[in-house]
């Protein structure tokens, strides 16, 4: 007899084999992201996602991947979005009274004309952040990160700056005095 052994194994099991050891791969090491439709929860990944007009009062989204994502006319008074990662992210005309964002990342986000009264930013990254007329009253700014932020016409009054000692007085508009 004449048989030919063969350590290989057959074509269709090696493409299979491959196939399993690909997806495989392809699932371990990445974090299961949200969709833009989930709840609102610690952790979430609403990146990118439209969140115009919602009523997310007193929610915690701490440690969310929020970059390029719209909060457009959203309430999220009391909410909690420390160590967000909210690059670019838009907070436009939003209601944010007592919004906490202890240790996050909002560099580049646009938060003209928010309502931001009594909002923490403790070590908050604000770099090139656009706060054109927002209302920053009583807000905390302790070790924030604040080079090239644009404070136009935004309201200061009452809000503890960057040194954590510092009260802005009455009146300050645009600039801390």
């Amino acid at each position: 007899m004449n048989r030919t052994h063969t350590s290989e194994p057959p074509r269709k099991s090696r493409f299979i084999l491959f196939g399993i050891v690909f997806v495989f791969a392809t699932l371990i090491g990445h974090p299961v992201s949200a969709a833009c439709t989930d709840p609102a929860r610690p952790n979430a990944n609403w990146e990118r996602c439209y969140m115009e007009q919602r009523n997310l009062a007193a929610t915690d989204l701490s440690g969310a991947q929020l970059r390029d994502t719209r909060f457009n006319r959203s309430n999220l008074d009391g909410s909690n979005l420390s160590a967000v990662d909210a690059h670019r992210a838009k907070f436009i005309s939003a209601s944010m009274k007592n919004v906490i964002f202890d240790n996050a990342h909002l560099t580049e986000s646009d938060f003209t004309k928010a309502n931001l009264q009594g909002a923490s930013f403790v070590r908050a990254d604000l770099r090139r952040t656009r706060l054109f007329r927002a209302n920053l009253r009583g807000a905390n700014f302790t070790g924030a990160r604040l080079t090239a932020a644009d404070f136009l016409k935004a309201d200061l009054s009452g809000a503890t700056w960057i040194d954590g000692k510092t009260v802005c007085a009455e009146g300050s508009i645009g600039q801390c005095k």
